[in-house]
C-alpha cells in the first residue's frame, strides 16, 4: 500500500498564528509531520511526502538518524487535486511528480494521511490501513477526514467543507462499500489554539510536536477553569 502524506511546506497552519510566530510554526508544523511519518513506518509502511515546496529530507531528521520519509513529491496543486492524482484509476494529470502519479488502474491501495495527526500512533494507523474496505475513513472533529484508505478506482477526494460527509456520499455513488474508522488518535488534527492541549495533554514522550511546544516555551494553563495554553512567562517569545 502507497501511503501519502499530504504536506503545506510554505504557509502551515496559519490559524496558530495567535499564539504561534511563523517561524514557531513551520518548526512545530514539520514537527508534527516527523511524527506522523515515524508511525506510518512504525507500522510497516514507506510514506511519501506530497509537499507545496521543496522539503530536504536532512531536515525531517536528528543527527544520526534514519529519515522516516523516502520520497518527497512536490504539488503546487490545491490538495484535492494532489491527493485525486494518485489514487488508483487516476491517469496522474499533468503536473506534479510524474514518478507518483502513474496512470496504472491496477496499481495498490492508496493511504492518505493528513500531517497534522499529532497523535497518531502505529497501533491506530494500523486500524485503518488494515481494514479490507473499498473506501476506509478516520474522520476528524468538525467533519473533517482526517486519514482514509481507497481501493476503489472510481472514488476521488473532495476535502473542502464537511468532507466526512462528502467522501460518504462520493462512496455511495460510485458503489464503493465504506467503513468509518472511530479512533481518537486519528480523529485530533491540530489547526486551532485549543488543539495545541491535546497534544501537551496526549503526546508520548518520545514524539517531537509535544517537545517543541515546550521548547517554544508553551504550557497547559487553567487559570480561567478550562485548560489552555499559555506562554511560560520566565521565558521570552520570539
Amino acid at each position: 500500500m502507497r501511503v501519502v502524506v499530504p504536506f503545506a511546506a510554505e504557509t502551515p497552519k496559519t490559524r496558530l498564528e495567535s499564539v504561534l510566530s511563523p517561524s514557531e510554526r513551520s518548526r512545530f508544523a514539520r514537527a508534527m509531520l516527523v511524527d506522523v511519518l515515524r508511525a506510518i513506518v512504525a507500522a510497516g509502511h514507506e510514506p511519501t511526502v506530497v509537499s507545496t515546496a521543496p522539503l530536504e529530507l536532512d531536515a525531517l531528521k536528528l543527527p544520526g538518524e534514519v529519515a522516516a520519509v523516502t520520497a518527497v513529491a512536490v504539488d503546487e496543486r490545491p490538495l484535492s487535486e494532489a491527493v485525486n492524482a494518485r489514487l488508483p484509476g487516476s491517469d496522474g494529470g499533468n503536473e506534479g511528480d510524474s514518478a507518483d502519479s502513474d496512470p496504472d488502474p491496477d496499481r495498490d491501495p492508496v493511504a492518505v494521511v493528513m500531517a497534522d495527526l499529532a497523535l497518531a500512533t502505529p497501533d491506530a494507523l494500523e486500524r485503518l490501513l488494515t481494514t479490507s474496505a473499498d473506501i476506509a475513513i478516520a474522520p476528524g472533529r468538525g467533519g473533517g477526514t482526517n486519514a482514509l484508505v481507497v481501493r476503489h478506482p472510481a472514488f476521488r477526494v473532495d476535502y473542502h467543507g464537511a468532507s466526512y460527509l462528502d467522501h460518504r456520499e462520493i462512496a455511495r455513488e460510485v458503489g464503493a462499500g465504506l467503513e468509518t474508522v472511530d479512533s481518537f488518535r486519528l480523529a485530533t488534527d491540530i489547526d486551532e489554539p485549543a488543539d495545541l492541549v491535546e497534544v501537551l495533554v496526549h503526546g508520548r514522550e518520545s514524539d517531537r510536536a509535544p517537545a517543541r511546544l515546550r521548547e517554544i516555551g508553551l504550557v497547559l494553563d487553567d487559570r480561567d477553569g478550562r485548560v489552555g495554553v499559555a506562554r511560560d512567562d520566565a521565558r521570552p517569545s520570539e
